[in-house]
């Protein structure tokens, strides 16, 4: 345990050092030097601006599906939740190339529909606003599920009571589910906007051909440019993005502290408020929606996926698979990248794997006070934005490793640490849920057998967690092998990760094959989901978010 906790926190120590390092030197300090730069509260103003306008964006859509999808009798819930989940799956360089794919004169989609704009006509999306938008997309399934959490707690009782003493469903939703679910909305709201000031995909697609800088993409433009040479400047400004992250999550604890109440009844029951006859208008309005935030921007990467060129209506004539065929059969780099993808996501994986059994096991006999703690510790790597995480690691192995004189810098096995330490509390989550519902009954007759540690964690432990390991380990497979954030500091020539690829490929101008990329990326998301889908039954409530 005390391995992972150093890993954990390491990478953040070494970051403050460097922050802080040369506060003597006066105008010359590196923190001073980023404070009184104009781009440095120019990004900052950009990621506040795009971060509070995609939780508003997040705040809508997310409440709009929570209240819908629990409180009422739509139908279709399993498949509404799993549709609606699935943007928060995709990475986020992903809906930045399906959504340019769907706008804009170049669009394939709108070419064949005769309805693109002008040529020379403005990309819509390459804006602040277009950014929010996109954020708020990716981001409103964390409001969905922080606020589904207060609404299956919220007591059939007093919903039944409104309704005797004759409300009508509005008023029963106004005056006493949101009042009484405030604290799942802020929670919500809090996550997607932490989620939204660390997401380096979707403004680096649609920001930096603009020239509109938010912090993590001012923090890649200036590494690319000078390299190790502004480390010290990188961290300083690392730490303004860490700072804002956790003052939001400091805010969110504060504010729910504030709205927490004491419920008295039957939780987790379904309410299912009688929509009536608005039920068909209701499930047609979600229907719609989904269509419009998931399907058609899919579908455009579909078709940007089958023409020749960029800006190519698709016909019976142009349709061509080319792109798929020199990605799979002729493209060296995408043949690596999905190597090392699968090298450092499967590694992740099967090491957390590994891992998060005796350290679950351990955390749970700590004392309450010690527990916290360590959670704390663990989350941090998790809390913190990718791009914080990624200098903190150059940071802390940007020199050979002492004692054996190997550096790490500059290769898989620091992006593979990196993954490590972020998608350590992935992992762990599904395990200690798990863990905390076994009889220690089981445990203690084994005990008292003669079973030793290792013994009792392999014969009784180990087969009855194995669900929630594997679940644990699929969830980190699934979130790392399309990761970005992270790795957009960490790769080198020859070491590009599928993330990185489609960012560099669109970003070089050959978006047709970026779009084949994306495409079958989607596609293992989708499977992947399905396949922890059909584990739900094993597992326990909670593990897999989009199960109802």
């Amino acid at each position: 345990m005390g391995t992972m906790l150093l890993l954990c926190l390491a990478p953040s120590l070494r970051l403050l050092m460097e922050a802080l390092s040369g506060l003597g030197l006066g105008s010359e300090a590196p923190l001073w030097r980023v404070l009184a730069s104009p781009r440095t509260w120019l990004a900052l103003w950009h990621s506040l601006y795009t971060g509070v306008l995609g939780m508003l964006i997040a705040l809508l859509l997310g409440g709009l599906f929570a209240f819908a999808i629990t409180l009422t009798d739509v139908r279709g819930k399993g498949v509404l939740m799993f549709c609606f989940m699935l943007p928060m799956m995709i990475p986020p360089q992903v809906t930045a190339l399906s959504w340019l794919q769907l706008f804009g004169p170049a669009s394939p989609l709108l070419n064949s529909l005769n309805i693109a704009p002008a040529l020379g006509a403005p990309q819509p999306l390459h804006s602040g606003e277009g950014i929010a938008l996109l954020l708020g997309i990716q981001s409103a399934p964390l409001v969905f599920l922080a606020l589904r959490t207060s609404l299956v707690a919220l007591p059939r009782e007093l919903m039944e009571a409104a309704r005797i003493s004759g409300a009508r469903p509005f008023q029963v939703w106004r005056h006493t589910v949101l009042p009484l679910t405030r604290g799942g909305l802020v929670a919500g709201g809090a996550m997607a906007f932490v989620s939204n000031l660390g997401n380096f995909g979707i403004p680096a697609m649609l920001g930096i051909p603009a020239g509109y800088y938010v912090l993590p993409t001012l923090i890649y433009q200036r590494m690319a440019g000078f390299g190790t040479g502004v480390l010290a400047e990188m961290a300083a400004l690392s730490m303004l993005i860490g700072g804002l992250a956790l003052a939001g999550v400091a805010l969110q604890q504060r504010l729910l502290k504030r709205s927490r109440f004491g419920l008295i009844g039957h939780a987790g029951r379904a309410h299912d408020l009688s929509l009536g006859r608005w039920r068909g208008g209701v499930e047609a309005g979600l229907a719609i929606l989904l269509a419009a935030v998931l399907l058609a921007p899919l579908l455009a990467l579909v078709v940007g996926s089958l023409v020749p060129a960029m800006g190519v209506p698709l016909t019976v004539e142009s349709a061509t698979l080319e792109a798929y065929r020199e990605m799979l059969g002729r493209q060296g780099v995408t043949r690596r990248a999905m190597r090392n993808s699968l090298w450092l996501a499967g590694g992740a994986a099967l090491t957390l794997m590994v891992v998060c059994l005796p350290l679950a096991y351990r955390l749970q006999r700590l004392p309450q006070r010690w527990q916290g703690l360590v959670l704390s510790v663990i989350e941090l790597p998790y809390a913190l934005p990718g791009v914080v995480l990624a200098v903190a690691c150059i940071l802390l192995f940007v020199r050979p490793l002492p004692l054996v004189e190997v550096s790490l810098y500059g290769t898989l096995w620091l992006i593979f640490i990196a993954y490590l330490a972020r998608f350590l509390l992935v992992g762990l989550k599904p395990v200690t849920a798990s863990l905390a519902q076994l009889d220690p009954s089981l445990e203690e007759a084994a005990q008292l057998a003669g079973a030793g540690l290792w013994r009792r964690l392999s014969g009784i432990v180990l087969p009855l967690l194995a669900p929630a390991l594997f679940a644990g380990g699929l969830l980190v497979f699934l979130i790392a092998v399309n990761e970005l954030t992270v790795s957009a500091l960490l790769w080198s020539a020859g070491n590009e990760t599928l993330g990185v690829l489609i960012y560099t490929l669109d970003q070089g101008g050959d978006s047709v094959l970026a779009s084949a990329v994306a495409v079958l990326v989607v596609a293992m998301v989708a499977l992947l989901m399905l396949s922890l889908n059909m584990m739900a039954s094993r597992l326990p409530r909670g593990v897999i978010p989009w199960r109802d």
